[in-house]
């Protein structure tokens, strides 16, 4: 999943694709560079934002949205707003990514029922302004589960199908470095669920952390093979995607990934069959 950020203010490239036909340009280089998904997004959702009006959202978000269903791609919208989601799902957007899980905007809820449009469910505790207040768990791995499958009660109770929900752990929303390490290091915990898993860990702060030189984080714009490394470990745990920036490095750490994981099954098989006592 390609990440196409028509803000001024993102955290990772902030301002760079904020022209739509700049953003467009963008979006289709990534399609050449093997994304399968380009999840485009109007407003900043990074630790301390403030919202963006709703008219503004949608200026920003429509033209990229169309011109690019236009070509034939499969396009997720980065919202909290039902509203925007309706409008982009109206010009034939494929996903709604909701980093609220539907919690920002109670609309949304019945607009993802209604429309049978994919889901992605994140977790989340509140607003970006404040979210870094409300970083504190008992146990990271068993809290978000728990609440994301409390979101995942809600949406099923108000008619969206089990099949359409994806879930993010919200890698970054409303927690530190070290409950973003415990998240990856825990996905069996949510792939153990059934749903599908999108992981977005892209140039974000604890990689900086991670990587920092002489206390100093490491900007977003050198991150990207951290984020492929991240990409290559989350594919071979199986997650459905990763949400990238740079996606040539991704889309070879996936390759890998997944070669990895089909020469461990033929492994398995090859087991399986020396105990039925055939040759392997």
């Amino acid at each position: 999943m390609g990440v196409v950020n028509v803000t001024p203010d993102s955290f990772s490239d902030g301002g760079q694709w904020l022209e739509p036909e700049v953003a467009i340009a963008h979006a289709r280089h990534m399609l050449d560079q093997g994304a399968d998904i380009l999840d485009i997004g109007g407003e900043s959702t990074r630790p301390g934002a403030a919202r963006v009006p709703e008219a503004v959202e949608l200026e920003r978000v429509m033209p990229v949205v169309t011109a690019l269903v236009g070509d034939g791609a499969r396009v997720s919208v980065d919202t909290m707003r039902a509203t925007v989601a309706e409008q982009a799902l109206d010009a034939g957007a494929w996903c709604i990514n909701d980093v609220s899980g539907g919690l920002a905007d109670p609309a949304m809820v019945d607009l993802v029922a209604e429309r049978g449009c994919e889901y992605v469910v994140n977790h989340w505790r509140g607003p970006s302004d404040v979210m870094n207040e409300m970083a504190t768990y008992d146990d990271v791995v068993a809290d978000v589960h728990r609440e994301l499958m409390e979101r995942v009660e809600a949406l099923t109770a108000a008619g969206v199908d089990e099949s359409r929900i994806i879930l993010d752990p919200g890698l970054g929303f409303a927690k530190d470095a070290h409950a973003n390490w415990q998240l990856l290091a825990g996905l069996d915990t949510l792939l153990g669920t059934g749903f599908r898993v999108l992981v977005g860990a892209s140039r974000k702060r604890f990689l900086g952390d991670l990587l920092a030189r002489d206390g100093v984080p490491l900007l977003p714009m050198y991150r990207d093979r951290a984020t492929a490394a991240v990409s290559a470990l989350a594919a071979a745990r199986g997650v459905w995607a990763v949400r990238v920036h740079d996606v040539p490095g991704s889309v070879d750490a996936v390759r890998v990934a997944t070669a990895w994981r089909a020469a461990e099954a033929e492994l398995r098989q090859g087991s399986t069959t020396i105990g039925t006592g055939e040759i392997a």
